[in-house]
């Protein structure tokens, strides 16, 4: 006789989250931490271009209106966690895992540096460069040129740690270049040429060939647009973005 008895189902990990860079932050390091989509974890697509990122219920858990945010059935006190903002993320998931951020002190700190250096200057700067090259609705030579600018000066930082160092922070690979990479992936929208930085190029496609990696730029993309229409420009710069909630 079969049995009738019924598994309990597994509470998955529940990503809110969006095909972005920032997003995609998050889908490598929870592939790259042995998590599967689907089976652990599970992507709740928050469109920032239709304003969900402005809902109740994506509030409660990102005040800051961003994506993506994290829900973990499973914190550390056997309770569920939420979590914020990616670089939150990235440091709460290697504590989960023990993997990507190293041990020693010295080392933990190497690697956090790296980490404070993209949430600070890659993505805002990178993000900038992108909003005037590509979303501004005018044109302002001045802007392009002193974001584009700031963007091939962050490249030939990383140009220059990876001409002595294998990865972002040293010999191993980690949360720093789980964090840097998905903002680079736009270079020619940047207005850069990736081959005038050879060794970020050669960690470039190095990182892009990476199992976790391939699986974690591919979540959620096949549901956003290929170009910003003038309601998505309106949500994410216009004055929905800026009303008090």
């Amino acid at each position: 006789m079969a049995s009738t008895h019924k598994t309990k189902e597994k509470a998955l990990i529940e990503v809110y989250s969006w095909a972005t860079p920032n997003g995609h932050k998050v889908h490598i390091m929870l592939e790259e931490c042995g998590f599967k989509l689907g089976k652990d974890w599970k992507a709740i697509p928050v469109n920032i271009g239709e304003g969900d990122q402005f809902k109740e219920e994506f509030l409660k858990i990102s005040p800051n209106n961003k994506i993506p945010a994290l829900i973990d059935p499973h914190g550390p006190d056997g309770k569920p966690m939420s979590v914020f903002e990616t670089g939150a993320i990235l440091l709460y998931l290697a504590g989960k895992t023990g993997k990507f951020l190293p041990k020693s002190t010295r080392e933990k700190y190497e690697v956090l540096q790296w980490l404070m250096f993209q949430m600070g200057g890659v993505g805002p700067m990178l993000g900038q460069t992108h909003h005037f090259r590509l979303y501004a609705p005018e044109k302002i030579e001045y802007a392009i040129n002193r974001y584009t600018n700031e963007t091939k000066r962050i490249y030939g930082v990383i140009e220059k740690q990876l001409s002595k160092n294998a990865y972002i922070a040293g010999k191993a690979y980690s949360i720093a270049d789980i964090a840097i990479f998905p903002w680079l992936r736009n270079w020619k929208n940047q207005g850069v040429e990736i081959s005038d930085f050879p060794h970020l190029e050669k960690w470039f496609n190095q990182i892009s060939e990476r199992p976790a990696v391939i699986r974690g730029v591919e979540v959620l993309t096949n549901l956003r647009k290929p170009f910003m229409d003038d309601k998505s420009k309106e949500t994410l710069f216009g004055t929905t973005q800026y009303a008090k909630r």
